[in-house]
């Protein structure tokens, strides 16, 4: 079993090990690699943010009446630019 991974392939990993099918030695791989190489740590930051934000998200919309507000107001912004 070689533990020696390239990035391509520890990049692969670390999206595996996002959707947790990864396997244990997959995973032992990808953590040695991510001792030396510092580009796939920050892509395996990354990928853990993003998967926090999917998982977690705190969006918050605009109501119907604040939507149709705004688009009243761009269009009255519009109509005065055109005068």
């Amino acid at each position: 079993m070689k533990l020696k991974t390239e990035c391509h392939e520890a990049n692969h990993i670390c999206d595996k090990n996002q959707y947790k099918e990864a396997t244990f030695m997959e995973k032992v791989r990808l953590n040695i690699h991510l001792i030396y190489c510092r580009a796939c740590r920050k892509y395996s930051m990354r990928n853990s943010k993003l998967t926090k934000a999917v998982n977690n998200p705190t969006v918050q919309t605009v109501s119907t009446s604040e939507k149709e507000a705004m688009k009243q107001r761009l269009q009255e912004q519009l109509n005065s630019s055109n005068s």
